[in-house]
């Protein structure tokens, strides 16, 4: 289960769904919040990942006091329309709370 948890990245997203996973990524947690991506954008770190994780030492962003912030909501892929975005962010913040509801690793499971 170890390898499963590190693809529930702390923004909501779960890795092993990403199109670039394994090819260009190895997960974010896996990474360390360093996904190529980050290079592209002239980051050291994922901000949500470096805030959540580096900074709070939280899991995820659903068991931070401030969630949904700012930087939650305004963070997204530059490639989404603004439908697809905003699908996204709901999501992702359904899918934290339940996560903070009943454990990543149940969250997993019922992703099967």
């Amino acid at each position: 289960m170890a390898n499963v948890i590190a693809l529930a990245a702390a923004c909501g997203l779960y890795c092993g769904d990403c199109e670039f996973m394994e090819k260009q990524c190895q997960g974010c947690n896996q990474v360390k919040g360093k996904p190529f991506w980050t290079e592209q954008f002239d980051m050291e770190v994922c901000p949500l990942y470096g805030c959540c994780v580096n900074q709070k030492e939280l899991e995820h962003c659903g068991l931070c006091d401030e969630f949904p912030c700012e930087l939650f909501i305004s963070l997204r892929d530059p490639a989404l329309s603004d439908e697809e975005a905003a699908q996204s962010l709901q999501k992702r913040q359904k899918d934290l709370r339940l996560r903070k509801e009943i454990s990543t690793e149940a969250w997993l499971k019922e992703r099967g």
